[in-house]
């Protein structure tokens, strides 16, 4: 039994056993590597992942040139995934639509036909119904193709052959840029302007050794397909460039448009770089809707083939750079971009180079390019002299040839022997047309021979001189730039520079405009804002069961402080309360103050001010008010509470004592001195008060309220008939704090509260 296990344990013959750990190490890393250089990091030399490359090249093979017909791209597609990418045929086509994007691509490499998607972020249509060819600038990135000028490989069945990269007649990397994520690496490359990129390619063939300081006075950085305003400062830039890592921030290009009467809007006519226009304006839409930019009135999209956003601001008198700055930090009409130059540097090595590195790497491909070329323009001018030699031989003796071929058997070896010709000479003049006996036709070849012979001499004196190879490259580039530069249509920059205005964080206040308004709070804590300052005693509507608790004047621009019975303190903006109109709306919809918790107070925030806070326990401190206010909608603990016990108190700092009064009709007078000042926590004794003990009635139990005031002025509060009744002899209740106090003076009212 033992020993057909240990069989069933042995490994089959053909099997091979590795640790796992290996293993997995092994295939993982192949896995990563096929990632890094065949899908996701473009070529330092034509600027192409295989997708891409392999696109335009089936184009070609299709003979899809910018004058000729367009073809469905179901079509191109198939023939991609057929011959060059066994991958799926949705993720071709969407790397042809964006070829064809002008919204994604500087100098787009499709021309499309159809619908190939929009800036609002829409998705192309189905393969099926939309069209495509190739531009001018990808017939230049593959021009010299048929002269041996790149290595060619054979695809993943054998059965055709594609090439490794493209001659790429212009820096297509730093043209269209790039972006993908690999394992463990990623690149983003931004797109910059050819007219740019050749004259520093220029400068280099002059300079190799330029400086990274020189390349950047003539490309400043790059060039958006949507325009844009980069407000980066130019150290980050260069900075960026010379690392190869960094980032920069774009801004939405706009301009203010008089309407009359003093009447504006704000138009934005170009948007960051692969920001999609529709969220935007619903990311602008959604600010205005919760009131997080109240200057901003309205935003509506009005752009046709072009962008044009307007944006309405609150009221006229608003500042248009203030409300840009604000938009600006609060959604992508400011984006940043962060490059990273992460290429193959030699088509198979992951690097991060710096601009000079890139431009680098593409003026040595462009020079193996033209030597390759040369070269195989020199084998093509040898066989064609060969060819001729024969020829005008042929011509000089021609009746004596004539008569070998009607003569001999083998006319061919005769004449190689007779005439000293070779085997390709001997054939052509075989092959020969009788047409091509005319004297004319001599004088035509001996034309010919000439010309090609001092063409010869001329690619030998090239392959021999580096200038002067430097200088034909010098040439094609001024060639490429002509064609795509400034001068032509759409080469002109389209992203411009500029400083970020050293505008202060404007406070919320300031962007409200500032209006009068009443604030009405119900006993069940509905809130409302009636507009203008009405009578306090004014005759108020609530619902059923419902009625006033408070209520005081106020403007739009104040923030409002609701304390709680949990002791934590709540901020609601004034302007962002609800109208008057009807009952308002519960205050619990605007703060997170759970159901258990009751109001204790609402007032207006009054920087620089104290409040006085207190605890049912008899506990409690000062706290200054701007140590109070909340950022969040969860609000500010500050008066810390256990279970059973709970705030009862919150009274704005005025004077110089305090008075407190238990539940037990017991009142305390002592200085106000004698009271810490703190930001959070439970406090200290204020009144000694019986609390907590179960035989105590729950009535007579815990503290009722505290006030401050100032002694010689006294003690004031409302008497039952509604009589206010000031106290200025209070020897008998004057006493250390943490005293349990004397009974309250008679007339006090029946609630234990000071009613201040």
């Amino acid at each position: 039994m033992d020993d057909m296990t240990d069989d069933r344990d042995m490994p089959a013959p053909g099997d091979m056993a590795e640790p796992l750990r290996r293993a997995l190490g092994e295939r993982y890393l192949t896995y990563a590597l096929s990632t890094i250089t065949d899908r996701a990091l473009p070529d330092a030399r034509d600027g192409l992942k295989p997708v891409h490359r392999r696109i335009l090249y089936t184009m070609r093979n299709l003979r899809l040139e910018p004058t000729g017909p367009f073809r469905k791209c179901a079509k191109i597609t198939g023939e991609v995934m057929g011959n060059y990418h066994p991958h799926g045929d949705q993720a071709i086509y969407d790397a042809l639509a964006r070829l064809a994007q002008d919204f994604n691509m500087r100098y787009p490499l499709v021309d499309g036909q159809g619908n190939f998607g929009n800036i609002d972020g829409d998705n192309p249509a189905a393969a099926r119904y939309t069209e495509a060819r190739a531009t001018a600038a990808a017939m230049a990135l593959m021009e010299g193709l048929n002269e041996d000028a790149v290595d060619f490989r054979p695809n993943y069945d054998g059965s055709e052959s594609e090439p490794v990269v493209l001659p790429a007649a212009f820096p297509n990397l730093l043209a269209n840029g790039s972006s993908g994520i690999a394992v463990g690496m990623a690149t983003n490359i931004p797109p910059h302007n050819i007219d740019e990129l050749v004259a520093a390619c220029l400068h280099l063939i002059k300079a190799p050794n330029a400086r990274e300081e020189t390349l950047m006075e003539i490309i400043p950085g790059p060039d958006f397909p949507t325009g844009g305003v980069i407000v980066e400062s130019r150290e980050a830039i260069a900075e960026a460039y010379r690392t190869g890592r960094g980032s920069m921030r774009v801004r939405a290009k706009w301009e203010v448009e008089e309407l009359g009467r003093g009447q504006w809007q704000i138009v934005v006519t170009e948007i960051p770089f692969q920001v999609q226009k529709s969220k935007l304006i619903e990311k602008i839409a959604e600010l205005v809707t919760a009131r997080k930019v109240p200057i901003l009135g309205d935003v509506r999209d009005e752009s046709a083939e072009d962008v044009r956003l307007i944006l309405e601001p609150k009221s006229r008198s608003v500042d248009p750079q203030v409300l840009m700055e604000t938009l600006f930090r609060q959604s992508d009409l400011e984006s940043r971009f962060s490059l990273n130059m992460n290429v193959l540097i030699d088509g198979r090595t992951p690097k991060v180079c710096s601009l000079k590195e890139v431009l680098r790497a593409f003026l040595d491909h462009r020079r193996e390019v033209l030597l390759r070329r040369s070269r195989h323009r020199l084998g093509k001018i040898d066989a064609r002299l060969e060819v001729l030699e024969g020829y005008i031989i042929a011509f000089l003796n021609l009746d004596r040839v004539i008569e070998i071929i009607r003569t001999e058997d083998e006319p061919k070896p005769v004449m190689m022997a007779e005439f000293g010709l070779s085997d390709v000479q001997a054939e052509a003049i075989l092959n020969m047309r009788l047409r091509s006996l005319r004297k004319l036709e001599e004088m035509e070849l001996r034309r010919e021979r000439d010309a090609l012979t001092a063409e010869r001499a001329d690619i030998v004196a090239l392959l021999d001189d580096e200038g002067m190879q430097w200088d034909r490259i010098a040439d094609q580039l001024r060639d490429v730039r002509k064609q795509f530069g400034k001068q032509a249509p759409g080469g002109a920059r389209r992203t411009l520079f500029a400083d970020a205005p050293a505008v202060e964080d404007v406070p919320l206040e300031a962007m409200i405009e500032r209006e009068p308004i009443t604030v009405v709070c119900s006993q069940m804590g509905w809130v409302r804002a009636m507009k203008g300052h009405i009578a306090l005693d004014s005759d108020l509507k609530f619902k059923d069961g419902d009625g006033p608790r408070f209520i005081f004047h106020a403007e739009t621009t104040d923030r409002i402080l609701l304390f709680g019975s949990n002791g934590r303190f709540y901020t609601i903006a004034g302007s962002n309360l609800p109208g008057g109109r009807g009952m308002g709306e519960p205050v619990r919809l605007m703060v997170d103050l759970p159901n258990e918790a009751e109001i204790v107070s609402l007032m207006i925030h009054r920087p620089g001010a104290k409040v006085i806070v207190a605890s049912s326990a008899g506990d409690g401190f000062v706290v200054p008010e701007d140590e109070v206010v909340a950022q969040t909608r969860a609000g500010k603990q500050v008066l810390n509470v256990k279970d059973g016990v709970r705030a009862i108190a919150c009274k704005r700092v005025a004077g110089d004592h305090v008075a407190s009064v238990g539940q037990n009709r017991k009142m305390l007078v002592f200085p106000l001195a004698e009271l810490p000042e703190m930001t959070r926590g439970k406090g200290v004794r204020l009144q000694k008060v019986p609390f907590g003990a179960a035989p105590l009635d729950a009535s007579a139990s815990g503290l009722s309220d505290v006030t401050t005031f100032t002694l010689a002025d006294g003690l004031s509060w409302k008497d039952p008939a509604g009589r206010t009744r000031t106290e200025t002899d209070l020897a008998d209740w004057i006493g250390k704090r943490a005293g349990a106090g004397r009974m309250a003076p008679r007339g006090f009212p029946r609630d234990n509260r000071f009613n201040g």
